[in-house]
Protein backbone atom coordinates (compact mmCIF):
# COMPACT_ATOMS: atom_id res chain seq x y z
CA UNK A 1 0.00 0.00 0.00
CA UNK A 2 0.81 3.45 -0.59
CA UNK A 3 1.97 5.91 2.68
CA UNK A 4 -1.19 7.67 2.37
CA UNK A 5 -3.78 5.97 4.55
CA UNK A 6 -5.92 3.53 2.62
CA UNK A 7 -6.77 0.97 4.93
CA UNK A 8 -4.67 -0.52 8.04
CA UNK A 9 -2.87 -2.95 6.09
CA UNK A 10 -2.66 -6.18 8.26
CA UNK A 11 -5.97 -5.73 10.26
CA UNK A 12 -7.23 -8.46 11.47
CA UNK A 13 -3.74 -10.53 11.25
CA UNK A 14 -3.16 -10.08 15.02
CA UNK A 15 -5.26 -9.46 17.68
CA UNK A 16 -4.32 -6.04 19.74
CA UNK A 17 -2.52 -6.46 22.75
CA UNK A 18 -3.99 -5.35 26.25
CA UNK A 19 -4.68 -1.98 27.33
CA UNK A 20 -2.32 -0.48 29.80
CA UNK A 21 -4.62 -1.21 32.52
CA UNK A 22 -3.35 -5.10 32.24
CA UNK A 23 -0.91 -6.10 34.91
CA UNK A 24 2.65 -6.59 33.97
CA UNK A 25 4.89 -9.75 34.02
CA UNK A 26 7.01 -9.71 37.33
CA UNK A 27 10.65 -10.18 36.16
CA UNK A 28 13.12 -9.04 38.43
CA UNK A 29 13.41 -7.40 42.01
CA UNK A 30 16.43 -5.51 42.16
CA UNK A 31 16.82 -1.95 40.76
CA UNK A 32 19.25 0.00 38.97
CA UNK A 33 22.21 1.46 41.12
CA UNK A 34 22.44 4.91 41.77
CA UNK A 35 25.43 6.35 39.20
CA UNK A 36 28.55 8.08 40.60
CA UNK A 37 28.47 11.54 39.04
CA UNK A 38 30.98 12.57 37.38
CA UNK A 39 32.87 10.05 36.60
CA UNK A 40 34.61 12.45 34.55
CA UNK A 41 35.30 15.77 36.34
CA UNK A 42 37.54 17.12 34.41
CA UNK A 43 35.07 17.51 31.36
CA UNK A 44 32.58 19.18 33.12
CA UNK A 45 34.06 22.93 31.96
CA UNK A 46 33.12 25.81 29.95
CA UNK A 47 36.47 26.23 28.83
CA UNK A 48 37.75 24.65 25.83
CA UNK A 49 39.51 21.31 25.56
CA UNK A 50 42.53 20.23 23.02
CA UNK A 51 39.96 17.37 22.35
CA UNK A 52 37.02 19.48 21.16
CA UNK A 53 36.82 19.34 17.51
CA UNK A 54 38.32 16.49 16.77
CA UNK A 55 37.66 13.01 16.90
CA UNK A 56 39.99 10.27 18.51
CA UNK A 57 39.45 7.19 19.67
CA UNK A 58 41.86 5.66 21.85
CA UNK A 59 42.33 1.53 21.95
CA UNK A 60 39.64 0.87 24.53
CA UNK A 61 36.81 3.10 23.02
CA UNK A 62 38.16 1.36 19.55
CA UNK A 63 37.57 -2.17 21.15
CA UNK A 64 34.59 -1.55 23.02
CA UNK A 65 33.06 -0.21 19.68
CA UNK A 66 33.98 -3.92 18.03
CA UNK A 67 32.89 -5.80 20.94
CA UNK A 68 29.83 -4.24 20.52
CA UNK A 69 29.70 -4.73 16.34
CA UNK A 70 31.95 -7.32 15.50
CA UNK A 71 32.20 -10.15 17.86
CA UNK A 72 28.35 -10.25 18.28
CA UNK A 73 27.80 -10.72 14.60
CA UNK A 74 30.55 -13.16 14.63
CA UNK A 75 28.51 -15.33 17.29
CA UNK A 76 25.20 -15.05 15.77
CA UNK A 77 26.77 -16.25 12.62
CA UNK A 78 28.42 -19.48 14.30
CA UNK A 79 26.40 -20.32 17.44
CA UNK A 80 23.28 -22.68 17.33
CA UNK A 81 19.81 -21.59 17.46
CA UNK A 82 17.79 -18.99 15.45
CA UNK A 83 17.69 -16.05 17.84
CA UNK A 84 20.92 -14.05 18.74
CA UNK A 85 20.07 -10.59 18.68
CA UNK A 86 23.00 -7.73 17.53
CA UNK A 87 20.55 -4.76 18.57
CA UNK A 88 17.95 -4.66 20.86
CA UNK A 89 15.52 -1.85 21.39
CA UNK A 90 14.68 -1.12 25.11
CA UNK A 91 11.27 0.93 25.35
CA UNK A 92 11.60 2.66 28.58
CA UNK A 93 8.67 4.91 27.98
CA UNK A 94 5.57 4.96 25.51
CA UNK A 95 4.76 8.40 26.73
CA UNK A 96 5.92 11.61 24.70
CA UNK A 97 5.69 14.97 25.35
CA UNK A 98 4.83 15.90 21.34
CA UNK A 99 2.25 14.47 19.21
CA UNK A 100 3.78 14.40 16.09
CA UNK A 101 0.62 13.27 13.89
CA UNK A 102 2.80 10.57 11.64
CA UNK A 103 3.61 9.05 14.77
CA UNK A 104 1.70 6.13 16.50
CA UNK A 105 4.45 4.80 18.73
CA UNK A 106 3.12 6.78 21.63
CA UNK A 107 0.62 6.56 24.02
CA UNK A 108 0.23 8.52 27.55
CA UNK A 109 -2.01 6.28 29.58
CA UNK A 110 0.70 3.63 29.30
CA UNK A 111 3.77 3.83 32.54
CA UNK A 112 6.81 3.59 31.73
CA UNK A 113 9.28 0.89 32.64
CA UNK A 114 10.28 0.08 36.13
CA UNK A 115 13.74 0.01 37.15
CA UNK A 116 13.59 -3.81 37.67
CA UNK A 117 12.66 -4.21 34.41
CA UNK A 118 15.06 -2.45 32.82
CA UNK A 119 17.87 -3.83 35.01
CA UNK A 120 16.34 -7.37 34.43
CA UNK A 121 16.59 -6.90 30.30
CA UNK A 122 19.95 -5.62 30.58
CA UNK A 123 20.85 -8.65 32.12
CA UNK A 124 19.23 -10.96 30.27
CA UNK A 125 20.53 -9.28 26.69
CA UNK A 126 24.38 -9.40 27.87
CA UNK A 127 23.82 -13.40 28.79
CA UNK A 128 22.19 -13.14 24.94
CA UNK A 129 25.97 -11.62 23.80
CA UNK A 130 23.52 -8.81 22.49
CA UNK A 131 26.14 -5.52 22.81
CA UNK A 132 23.88 -2.80 21.61
CA UNK A 133 21.17 -1.25 23.00
CA UNK A 134 18.80 1.45 21.57
CA UNK A 135 16.40 3.25 24.23
CA UNK A 136 13.36 4.02 22.87
CA UNK A 137 9.81 5.49 23.47
CA UNK A 138 7.78 7.84 23.15
CA UNK A 139 10.28 10.21 24.57
CA UNK A 140 13.00 8.56 26.40
CA UNK A 141 13.79 12.05 27.88
CA UNK A 142 10.69 12.23 30.01
CA UNK A 143 12.41 10.93 33.09
CA UNK A 144 16.21 12.25 33.39
CA UNK A 145 17.44 10.63 36.47
CA UNK A 146 15.83 6.57 35.22
CA UNK A 147 17.57 7.22 31.78
CA UNK A 148 20.97 8.03 33.28
CA UNK A 149 20.43 5.13 35.44
CA UNK A 150 19.99 2.64 32.36
CA UNK A 151 22.75 4.59 30.52
CA UNK A 152 25.32 4.29 32.86
CA UNK A 153 24.01 0.22 33.95
CA UNK A 154 24.23 -0.46 30.49
CA UNK A 155 27.38 1.18 29.80
CA UNK A 156 28.82 -0.92 33.00
CA UNK A 157 28.02 -4.04 31.35
CA UNK A 158 29.69 -3.09 27.85
CA UNK A 159 26.86 -2.17 25.98
CA UNK A 160 26.99 0.20 23.15
CA UNK A 161 23.98 2.93 23.81
CA UNK A 162 21.92 4.54 21.85
CA UNK A 163 19.63 7.51 23.00
CA UNK A 164 17.12 8.60 20.64
CA UNK A 165 15.06 12.28 21.56
CA UNK A 166 13.12 15.00 20.28
CA UNK A 167 15.30 17.15 22.27
CA UNK A 168 12.92 18.90 23.81
CA UNK A 169 14.39 17.99 27.27
CA UNK A 170 17.94 17.64 26.63
CA UNK A 171 19.23 20.32 28.44
CA UNK A 172 22.81 20.67 29.00
CA UNK A 173 22.99 19.35 32.27
CA UNK A 174 21.02 15.66 30.81
CA UNK A 175 23.66 15.81 28.27
CA UNK A 176 26.46 15.88 30.36
CA UNK A 177 24.87 13.42 32.83
CA UNK A 178 24.27 10.95 29.89
CA UNK A 179 27.25 11.25 28.44
CA UNK A 180 29.37 11.53 31.59
CA UNK A 181 27.95 7.77 32.20
CA UNK A 182 29.24 6.20 28.52
CA UNK A 183 26.10 7.25 25.86
CA UNK A 184 27.59 6.00 22.73
CA UNK A 185 25.08 8.39 20.16
CA UNK A 186 22.54 10.70 20.34
CA UNK A 187 19.72 10.12 17.70
CA UNK A 188 18.22 13.84 17.38
CA UNK A 189 14.56 13.41 15.73
CA UNK A 190 13.74 16.39 13.75
CA UNK A 191 11.55 16.87 11.05
CA UNK A 192 11.38 20.86 10.07
CA UNK A 193 13.42 23.63 10.53
CA UNK A 194 10.85 25.48 12.31
CA UNK A 195 7.67 23.75 13.35
CA UNK A 196 5.06 23.05 10.89
CA UNK A 197 1.40 21.49 10.97
CA UNK A 198 1.48 18.15 12.17
CA UNK A 199 5.08 17.85 12.92
CA UNK A 200 6.26 19.57 16.56
CA UNK A 201 9.94 18.12 15.95
CA UNK A 202 11.88 20.86 14.67
CA UNK A 203 15.56 22.47 14.88
CA UNK A 204 14.70 25.57 15.69
CA UNK A 205 12.85 25.23 19.72
CA UNK A 206 15.79 23.05 20.24
CA UNK A 207 18.66 25.09 18.75
CA UNK A 208 20.64 25.52 21.64
CA UNK A 209 20.66 21.81 23.20
CA UNK A 210 21.65 21.11 19.21
CA UNK A 211 24.98 23.08 19.45
CA UNK A 212 25.89 22.32 23.17
CA UNK A 213 25.50 18.96 22.25
CA UNK A 214 27.20 18.59 18.92
CA UNK A 215 30.16 20.86 20.77
CA UNK A 216 30.81 18.59 23.24
CA UNK A 217 30.41 15.24 21.65
CA UNK A 218 34.56 15.37 21.03
CA UNK A 219 35.47 15.34 24.32
CA UNK A 220 33.19 12.53 25.64
CA UNK A 221 33.27 10.53 22.53
CA UNK A 222 29.77 10.41 21.46
CA UNK A 223 28.48 10.56 18.19
CA UNK A 224 25.23 12.73 17.35
CA UNK A 225 22.88 11.64 13.60
CA UNK A 226 19.50 13.55 12.79
CA UNK A 227 16.89 11.01 12.33
CA UNK A 228 14.02 12.80 9.77
CA UNK A 229 11.23 11.56 8.72
CA UNK A 230 10.17 12.73 5.16
CA UNK A 231 6.52 13.69 4.64
CA UNK A 232 4.43 15.62 2.56
CA UNK A 233 5.04 18.63 4.13
CA UNK A 234 8.60 18.88 4.97
CA UNK A 235 10.53 18.43 1.88
CA UNK A 236 12.39 21.99 1.77
CA UNK A 237 13.10 21.38 5.52
CA UNK A 238 15.01 18.00 4.75
CA UNK A 239 16.96 19.87 2.34
CA UNK A 240 18.11 22.22 4.83
CA UNK A 241 18.69 19.96 7.97
CA UNK A 242 20.66 18.10 5.45
CA UNK A 243 23.01 21.02 4.87
CA UNK A 244 22.69 21.86 8.87
CA UNK A 245 24.28 18.12 9.54
CA UNK A 246 26.82 18.17 6.86
CA UNK A 247 27.93 21.71 8.37
CA UNK A 248 28.41 20.14 12.00
CA UNK A 249 29.84 17.20 10.39
CA UNK A 250 27.26 14.67 11.96
CA UNK A 251 25.51 12.00 9.79
CA UNK A 252 21.70 11.77 8.52
CA UNK A 253 19.43 9.34 8.72
CA UNK A 254 15.98 9.40 6.57
CA UNK A 255 12.69 7.71 7.04
CA UNK A 256 9.84 7.79 4.72
CA UNK A 257 6.28 8.22 6.16
CA UNK A 258 3.69 5.38 6.21
CA UNK A 259 0.83 4.37 8.19
CA UNK A 260 0.88 1.82 10.56
CA UNK A 261 0.66 -1.75 9.86
CA UNK A 262 -1.44 -2.79 12.58
CA UNK A 263 -4.83 -0.82 13.69
CA UNK A 264 -3.76 1.21 16.68
CA UNK A 265 -6.93 2.17 18.27
CA UNK A 266 -4.68 5.03 20.92
CA UNK A 267 -3.86 6.66 17.36
CA UNK A 268 -6.07 10.00 16.29
CA UNK A 269 -4.95 11.19 13.35
CA UNK A 270 -4.88 8.00 10.86
CA UNK A 271 -6.98 10.31 8.32
CA UNK A 272 -7.09 11.72 4.79
CA UNK A 273 -6.55 15.41 6.29
CA UNK A 274 -3.23 14.28 7.99
CA UNK A 275 -0.71 17.37 6.46
CA UNK A 276 1.67 14.65 6.72
CA UNK A 277 0.83 12.03 4.33
CA UNK A 278 1.38 11.89 0.94
CA UNK A 279 -0.84 11.88 -2.12
CA UNK A 280 -0.34 10.58 -5.64
CA UNK A 281 0.36 13.61 -7.20
CA UNK A 282 3.33 14.24 -4.75
CA UNK A 283 5.49 11.25 -6.32
CA UNK A 284 7.27 14.13 -8.36
CA UNK A 285 8.69 15.84 -5.43
CA UNK A 286 9.32 13.22 -3.74
CA UNK A 287 11.79 12.26 -6.86
CA UNK A 288 13.47 14.70 -7.12
CA UNK A 289 13.98 15.41 -3.36
CA UNK A 290 15.37 11.52 -3.31
CA UNK A 291 17.59 12.09 -6.25
CA UNK A 292 19.24 15.28 -4.57
CA UNK A 293 20.09 13.03 -1.21
CA UNK A 294 21.76 10.44 -3.19
CA UNK A 295 23.46 13.42 -4.99
CA UNK A 296 24.64 14.29 -1.90
CA UNK A 297 25.15 10.84 0.04
CA UNK A 298 27.84 10.05 -3.41
CA UNK A 299 29.30 13.75 -2.64
CA UNK A 300 30.51 12.14 1.04
CA UNK A 301 27.96 13.43 2.73
CA UNK A 302 27.64 11.15 6.25
CA UNK A 303 24.20 9.17 6.08
CA UNK A 304 23.12 6.14 7.17
CA UNK A 305 21.02 5.23 4.66
CA UNK A 306 22.61 3.36 1.36
CA UNK A 307 21.97 4.93 -1.87
CA UNK A 308 19.90 1.79 -2.97
CA UNK A 309 17.15 2.22 -0.05
CA UNK A 310 17.03 5.69 -0.84
CA UNK A 311 16.02 4.68 -4.18
CA UNK A 312 13.51 2.53 -2.91
CA UNK A 313 11.65 5.47 -1.35
CA UNK A 314 10.20 6.24 -5.06
CA UNK A 315 8.58 3.25 -5.24
CA UNK A 316 7.40 2.90 -1.73
CA UNK A 317 5.30 6.25 -2.34
CA UNK A 318 3.67 4.78 -5.43
CA UNK A 319 3.01 1.69 -3.56
CA UNK A 320 5.19 -1.00 -4.67
CA UNK A 321 5.74 -4.28 -2.71
CA UNK A 322 9.22 -5.00 -1.76
CA UNK A 323 11.56 -7.79 -2.60
CA UNK A 324 11.96 -9.69 0.47
CA UNK A 325 15.16 -8.40 1.80
CA UNK A 326 16.35 -10.07 4.72
CA UNK A 327 14.43 -8.49 7.75
CA UNK A 328 16.17 -10.09 10.77
CA UNK A 329 13.27 -9.06 12.89
CA UNK A 330 13.23 -11.62 16.07
CA UNK A 331 16.18 -13.11 14.92
CA UNK A 332 19.07 -10.59 15.19
CA UNK A 333 17.05 -7.67 16.98
CA UNK A 334 14.42 -7.55 19.48
CA UNK A 335 12.15 -5.08 20.99
CA UNK A 336 11.08 -4.98 24.96
CA UNK A 337 7.96 -3.50 25.67
CA UNK A 338 7.68 -1.32 28.92
CA UNK A 339 6.41 -4.55 30.18
CA UNK A 340 9.04 -6.56 29.89
CA UNK A 341 7.31 -7.86 27.00
CA UNK A 342 8.98 -9.13 23.77
CA UNK A 343 8.18 -8.39 19.86
CA UNK A 344 9.84 -8.97 17.14
CA UNK A 345 10.05 -5.06 15.78
CA UNK A 346 8.32 -1.81 15.97
CA UNK A 347 5.58 -2.00 13.85
CA UNK A 348 4.15 -5.61 15.84
CA UNK A 349 4.25 -3.45 18.85
CA UNK A 350 0.94 -3.91 19.97
CA UNK A 351 0.24 -7.17 18.31
CA UNK A 352 -1.57 -9.72 20.52
CA UNK A 353 0.78 -12.27 19.46
CA UNK A 354 2.85 -14.25 22.05
CA UNK A 355 6.55 -14.10 21.78
CA UNK A 356 7.52 -14.77 25.55
CA UNK A 357 9.14 -12.53 28.42
CA UNK A 358 12.60 -11.13 28.63
CA UNK A 359 14.57 -13.91 30.10
CA UNK A 360 12.43 -16.38 28.63
CA UNK A 361 11.97 -15.46 24.36
CA UNK A 362 9.54 -17.14 22.85
CA UNK A 363 10.27 -16.14 19.18
CA UNK A 364 9.63 -19.35 16.58
CA UNK A 365 11.37 -19.40 13.29
CA UNK A 366 8.03 -20.61 11.02
CA UNK A 367 5.47 -18.07 13.08
CA UNK A 368 8.40 -15.49 11.90
CA UNK A 369 8.65 -16.66 8.23
CA UNK A 370 4.96 -16.99 7.41
CA UNK A 371 4.41 -13.68 9.26
CA UNK A 372 6.90 -11.71 7.06
CA UNK A 373 5.69 -13.07 4.31
CA UNK A 374 2.79 -10.43 4.62
CA UNK A 375 4.57 -7.23 6.30
CA UNK A 376 8.19 -7.58 4.66
CA UNK A 377 6.70 -6.55 1.42
CA UNK A 378 4.50 -4.06 3.07
CA UNK A 379 7.12 -2.43 5.89
CA UNK A 380 9.82 0.65 4.83
CA UNK A 381 11.32 -0.26 8.29
CA UNK A 382 15.30 1.64 8.11
CA UNK A 383 16.85 0.58 11.22
CA UNK A 384 15.72 -3.31 10.77
CA UNK A 385 16.98 -2.74 6.69
CA UNK A 386 20.34 -1.53 7.67
CA UNK A 387 20.29 -4.89 9.93
CA UNK A 388 18.90 -6.95 7.35
CA UNK A 389 21.73 -5.93 4.78
CA UNK A 390 24.49 -5.60 6.90
CA UNK A 391 23.91 -9.46 7.78
CA UNK A 392 26.42 -10.62 5.13
CA UNK A 393 29.62 -11.06 5.94
CA UNK A 394 31.22 -9.91 2.66
CA UNK A 395 29.73 -6.63 3.63
CA UNK A 396 30.78 -7.08 7.06
CA UNK A 397 34.58 -7.55 6.29
CA UNK A 398 34.46 -4.38 3.78
CA UNK A 399 33.14 -2.16 5.89
CA UNK A 400 35.45 -3.36 8.53
CA UNK A 401 38.51 -2.86 6.23
CA UNK A 402 37.33 0.64 5.43
CA UNK A 403 37.07 1.59 9.22
CA UNK A 404 40.79 0.12 9.44
CA UNK A 405 41.64 2.50 6.62
CA UNK A 406 40.75 5.48 8.73
CA UNK A 407 42.23 3.67 11.80
CA UNK A 408 38.65 3.13 13.57
CA UNK A 409 38.52 6.84 14.36
CA UNK A 410 34.99 7.60 14.28
CA UNK A 411 32.53 5.79 11.20
CA UNK A 412 33.09 5.86 7.63
CA UNK A 413 30.89 5.60 4.98
CA UNK A 414 28.12 2.64 5.04
CA UNK A 415 27.40 -0.71 4.09
CA UNK A 416 27.19 -0.11 -0.29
Amino acid sequence: MPSFPLEVRLAGRFESRPGPEAGRPRLGELKLPEPAFPRHPELLTAEPLPTDGVRRWPAARIWRMMRGWAVPFVQSRVLPGDFHPLIAYLFTEYKCNLDCHYCYSFDNRVKGMTEETARAAIDWLHATHCRILALMGGEVILRPAFVHKVVDYAASRGFYVYVPTNGRLLKPAVIDRLADAGVSTFNLAVDAVDEKPGLPKALAPIRAQFEYLTSRQYRYGYTVFLNINICRNNLDDVKALTEIAHEHRISTDYHINESPLLEQPHFKHLSDENPTYFTPEDQPRVDALIDWLIEKQKAGYGMLNSVERLAEMKRFVRGAHYEPWNCRAGQNTVIVRVDGTLAPCFPMYSAGHDWGVVGRPGFDRAQLADMKTACEPNCYSTLNHIVGWCYNDGRVIRWLLKQARHGFQGVHGNFE
